[in-house]
């Protein structure tokens, strides 16, 4: 797939926007355009958002994927569309709870994804950026999980994303309690990563997709699935997997080039093979 494909399909959407900047090469920005719903998750959302991140995935030209809401909604995401679970019994939202969703796309895309909090990210906007492998939020973003104060649990992967990233503790406080807090309490307590003024979000965001997609995208993506795995299971077999997967990389032409470069005195040119 090229970025000529990319915005081929980006055409096809009604509420999710491709963009494939040149200022910043192998980066891949996907919106949310649903400015009149704040970006809140419906059915239509949810379905362009997973094909959105496969074609991104699938794109050889693409080593970053950055997710953000709209701008002039004041949203990341404002939650999920509560006008769908109106009506919905308990064997329909099973169905609609059928895995992988959206949250799994994200968690289990190949790539980076980058999460870029430029507003409110609540309840299923929350998870959404509990998915993403990094978040950095504007100041005046607020985050939380909600769902209580509608009789329901976050359903979306937030009870168990949230406490791996806070601290049961601090996961009980917001989803108990549904209380929301801004984006600076969020990164004191590890939910988000980095925290810019608005007017820097771009250059904190981008400088890093920037940094991340000038590496290998073999290492990318064996680094990403061995961080995530350690958070998964214990030490010991943590560790056998990172070893496993450090000595794949020695099979791949990156490797060679990357000490390579580095004997020399050059950047590498690395070309995911």
């Amino acid at each position: 797939m090229s970025d000529e494909a990319l915005d081929g399909l980006d055409d096809e959407f009604e509420l999710v926007s491709i963009d494939v900047a040149d200022t910043v090469k192998k980066v891949v920005t996907v919106s949310i355009e649903r400015p009149d719903a704040r970006n809140a998750l419906n059915s239509q959302v949810r379905t362009e958002l997973k094909r959105a991140v496969a074609a991104a995935e699938a794109d050889d030209d693409v080593r970053v994927l950055v997710l953000t809401g709209g701008e002039g909604s004041g949203a990341f995401v404002a939650g999920a569309d509560i006008t769908e679970f109106k009506d919905r019994d308990l064997v329909e939202q099973r169905e609609a709870s059928e895995r992988p969703r959206i949250y799994e796309t994200v968690d289990d895309a190949s790539i980076p994804v980058i999460a870029r909090i430029n507003g409110h990210a609540l309840g299923g906007g929350c998870e959404l950026a509990q998915a993403c492998d990094i978040r950095i939020a504007a100041e005046g973003a607020k985050l939380g999980q909600p769902e209580i104060n509608l009789g329901l649990i976050p359903g979306g992967g937030g009870t168990q994303r949230l406490a791996r990233l806070v601290g049961e503790g601090q996961a009980m406080r917001l989803i108990l309690s549904g209380e929301l807090i801004d984006a600076s309490e969020a990164k004191d307590i590890g939910l988000v990563d980095e925290v810019y003024a608005e007017e820097n979000l771009d250059e904190g965001v981008y400088d890093l997709a920037g940094s991340i997609a000038q590496k290998s995208p073999v290492a990318l993506e064996l680094a990403k699935d061995a961080i995530k795995a350690g958070s998964r299971m214990g030490l010991e077999e943590g560790l056998d997997y990172e070893s496993e997967l450090f000595v794949q990389l020695f099979a791949t032409a990156d490797k060679d080039e990357g000490i390579q470069a580095f004997l020399d005195g050059r950047d590498p040119e690395f070309t995911g093979k």
